[in-house]
């Protein structure tokens, strides 16, 4: 079985795509792995199409590198995974609607849910298999989750001959800030909900971190980890840098046109860039319809010819320009929006935003090349490979 991969961007076809590097992928879950006690277990978060790097290779190269879990937001989420042959354990963090339960407990996918009602709703399904089951627990973050005064009353409902209680965990919110009173807070709260699951559901799995406490609280890894923006390879905050892991994505784009123009000449939409003097501006196949953020209009750059350059003007749907300055810049010259020399965090950053949403951002009509090892020893070459991934 193979995953299909879109046409090598050296072609002619693909004027900007996003280059995924699964060796990275590899590479991020062995050193978080590295940092967690033993019995920890590891779920890789792909929901949201793997914050845009693609679900399907991601959570591929995830499980073969040592994640034992998947973990994904929607029953959509998780029977595209499992449709594309995917086996590992698979938690949908989100609700999931009555009329889908069926297909996801049919599936092997466990279900979080909140409520007595939704317990209920999932007791009831018709299904061969026993349902299994995560509450979710509000510490917090205040989102979705039950609270902690009512948990007891909860677990006492609790038919276990109907339904499964695998796991039950909490969201962290502030585990990425310096300051830790907040997840002091949490921590403790989750650690009595731990005890009285575990008192009545012995073999119950308790977690609690995400990329931020995996990396920065180790008494909040419990039974299991769920690690997102550090699995592709960005520190969930300057402090949580100790890991070394390695960016996964790069979004680069070609050079479409270049012209000469003199002082003053206006750019793009609204005329708020103009040439300070005799310059080349550039224009760039990519836009916010491809996800590029308008907000870095006139404050962005990308790296053409091997140095930054500054975005002049506003961003448009399909279409980019950049002032070059006097480099000697051709038509088909490639550029990086992000990744390698120009860090995604950077541009986050300039754009007003955050890494997790800059890759989601990337759209379905920028094509992703993924990257493998070239030979068995993973610190050889990688070379694209359009003709699909040999699946494990």
């Amino acid at each position: 079985m193979t995953i299909p991969s879109p046409p090598d961007p050296r072609g002619a076809r693909a004027r900007t795509w996003a280059t995924v590097d699964l060796d990275a992928v590899a590479h991020n879950v062995r050193a978080i792995r590295s940092v967690l006690p033993a019995t920890t277990a590891f779920m890789a978060v792909v929901k949201a199409d793997a914050y845009g790097h693609g679900a399907i290779p991601l959570a591929d190269a995830a499980l073969a590198a040592g994640a034992s879990w998947l973990g994904v937001a929607t029953p959509d989420e998780a029977l595209e995974l499992r449709d594309a042959g995917l086996r590992g354990a698979m938690l949908i963090l989100g609700p999931t609607p009555v009329e889908s339960v069926p297909d996801v407990i049919a599936a092997g996918c466990a279900l979080t849910v909140s409520d007595a009602g939704a317990i209920g709703a999932i007791a009831r399904a018709q299904s061969k298999v026993k349902p299994r089951i995560h509450i979710k627990v509000d510490t917090g973050m205040t989102r979705l989750g039950i609270a902690p005064d009512d948990l007891q009353t909860l677990l006492e409902s609790v038919d276990p001959a109907r339904v499964e209680v695998e796991g039950a965990y909490t969201h962290l919110a502030c585990a990425d800030e310096p300051d830790p009173s907040m997840t002091r807070e949490q921590l403790d709260a989750f650690s009595r909900t731990a005890r009285l699951v575990k008192a009545r559901f012995p073999s119950a799995i308790c977690h609690a971190a995400d990329s931020a406490g995996a990396l920065g609280w180790p008494d909040a890894a419990f039974d299991l980890v769920r690690v997102g923006i550090a699995m592709y390879g960005v520190a969930p905050a300057p402090h949580l840098a100790g890991v070394p892991l390695r960016p996964v994505m790069t979004l680069s784009s070609r050079v479409v046109r270049a012209r000469r123009v003199t002082a003053g000449t206006p750019v793009s939409y609204g005329a708020t860039y103009r040439a300070r003097g005799a310059t080349t501006i550039v224009t760039v196949p990519i836009g916010y319809g491809d996800g590029l953020p308008r907000a870095l209009g006139n404050v962005g750059q990308m790296v053409v010819a091997g140095r930054r350059v500054p975005i002049a003007g506003r961003v448009c749907m399909d279409f980019t320009m950049l002032d070059v300055g006097e480099a000697s810049v051709a038509e088909g010259d490639e550029v990086t929006v992000f990744g390698g020399a120009l860090p995604a965090t950077e541009v986050a950053a300039a754009a007003g935003t955050i890494p997790y949403e800059l890759f989601c951002r990337v759209g379905r009509r920028v094509p992703r090349v993924y990257l493998v090892a070239a030979r068995d020893d993973a610190s050889g070459p990688r070379e694209p490979n359009p003709a699909g991934i040999e699946r494990r």
